[in-house]
């Protein structure tokens, strides 16, 4: 009987347990994670901060009731301290005792954690970071006792955060430290989003761009004051959305390669340099598809897809995850945000003559009465028509369209390729001519004019 333990289980090691599972009915699965839930979307905590829906447990999965009617061993608040690849052992603590437990495979999915910036009195009550069940709750429960709060930083997380407060009525500071909100976006594209937002702002929020913050000021009761290089801004709390590491020190001490990201280097099936151990999700870099280069892209999406590849190739079978292309999308009060591929300035620094075509228009017919307006920007290659990656933001169906320049993408199409797409057409879900190929037909143009010259 196959042994199979595995270290984390939100997303990759939920995936893994549960796939390992169907292949291996025989298999012994036991799950080890210092978590207090299993199997649970922490992207949805925003929404439940917002208010969207009223009980955590909605974010819940699978309980780990649920795993062990499927002989899936759950063992919450233990905490895996040491792997030794030589005896095929993993040193598991509790609070009641430590004790080594035996592998034939080994699956890491150990996550990642937010990232702490180093301001003077940054542990001061009140402060929170978004990651964890526990995580959401307590800054909910603040929430309903507060009038005003600082989101540090203009990621992901603290744009859905920035909807969550101000939809119900707490007014927020947005402080990011880059010129712009969003910037993995192109410069040009986050300059939109700050401006859409701010149209919308209506003295409940505002943003500080280009700004640092010097210190927390509070008491014993937590935080009062947030201090900046401009100006003191009084607070009830403050959430830190500074960004996430991964968490790879138990396989570093094991002899476990990391990669150029800091993040664990795996092979295209989840292996790492040791024999029988695997890893998958926000603890390892990955293949960025459009460079042939190694990225670190914390997603629960991509995280499904490789806790599933490496339980397929823990269990005996054959399967390879391809990489990924960075696609991700989010909203902020009615603004879609989603992007795919390079941006013009990556492709530009990853050697690409790139070219780019922005479109602004309706995402359905003008006369409809829910159309909505979308800008997006498409990225290609001058010299080959290589499309490379597409950027789409507004009120409307911005991101179905990131969606297709995806596909796109992992097909390898030119703009020649592209241009006649049969896209479907009716008034109530797009215009005669796609705002996509009203962007391919202008990068045609451009790269007609490049050649020329």
């Amino acid at each position: 009987m196959m042994k199979l333990v595995i270290l984390g289980a939100v997303a990759a090691g939920a995936k893994a347990a549960a796939k390992a599972r169907r292949l291996r009915p025989d298999a012994q699965i036991d799950i080890y994670t210092d978590d207090t839930h299993v199997s649970y979307s922490s992207c949805g905590l925003p929404y439940y901060i917002q208010g969207n829906f009223s009980d955590y447990e909605t974010l819940l999965v699978r309980s780990p009731e649920k795993f062990e009617s499927d002989g899936i061993h759950v063992h919450l608040q233990h905490r895996a301290t040491k792997i030794i690849p030589e005896s095929k052992q993993v040193l598991i603590s509790s609070s009641e005792k430590s004790t080594l437990v035996d592998y034939d495979k080994l699956i890491i999915t150990t996550g990642a954690r937010a990232f702490i910036p180093p301001i003077p009195n940054i542990n001061l009550k009140n402060i929170f970071t978004l990651r964890k069940i526990e995580d959401g709750i307590s800054i909910r429960e603040k929430l309903e006792q507060s009038k005003r709060a600082v989101i540090v930083g203009g990621s992901y997380i603290g744009v859905e955060l920035l909807e969550s407060f101000t939809r119900q009525d707490i007014y927020t500071t947005m402080i990011e430290k880059a010129p712009y909100i969003m910037p993995m976006f192109d410069p040009d594209i986050s300059q939109i989003i700050k401006d859409q937002l701010m149209s919308t702002a209506d003295e409940k929020f505002e943003i500080l761009t280009d700004e640092t913050i010097l210190e927390f000021t509070g008491d014993a009761d937590g935080v009062h004051m947030v201090r900046t290089l401009t100006r003191d801004i009084p607070v009830d709390f403050v959430v830190l959305c500074t960004g996430a590491v991964p968490n790879v020190e138990i396989a570093r001490d094991a002899g476990i390669k990391l990669g150029e990201t800091g993040a664990i280097q795996v092979n295209d099936r989840m292996e790492t340099n040791i024999t029988d151990i695997y890893a998958a999700g926000d603890c390892i870099e990955t293949h960025f598809v459009m460079t042939n280069t190694k990225i670190w892209t914390p997603l629960g999406s991509v995280a499904n897809k490789e806790g599933r590849c490496a339980a397929m190739n823990a269990c005996g079978f054959y399967d390879t995850f391809p990489g990924v292309l960075g696609s991700a999308v989010t909203r902020c009060l009615d603004l879609t945000m989603s992007k795919t591929g390079l941006t013009e300035r990556d492709a530009l620094a990853a050697g690409f003559n790139a070219i780019s075509a922005t479109v602004n228009k309706n995402d359905k017919v003008g006369y409809m009465p829910d159309t909505r307006n979308i800008t997006l920007k498409v990225v290609a290659d001058s010299e080959t028509g290589l499309l490379l990656g597409a950027q789409g933001i507004g009120t409307g169906d911005a991101d179905k369209r990131i969606n297709v320049l995806a596909s796109a993408l992992l097909g390898k199409l030119t703009i020649a390729d592209f241009i006649d797409h049969d896209l479907t057409y009716a008034p109530p879900f797009s215009p005669t001519i796609d705002p996509l190929l009203n962007a391919a037909q202008m990068l045609e143009g451009k790269m007609s004019n490049t050649q020329r010259v």
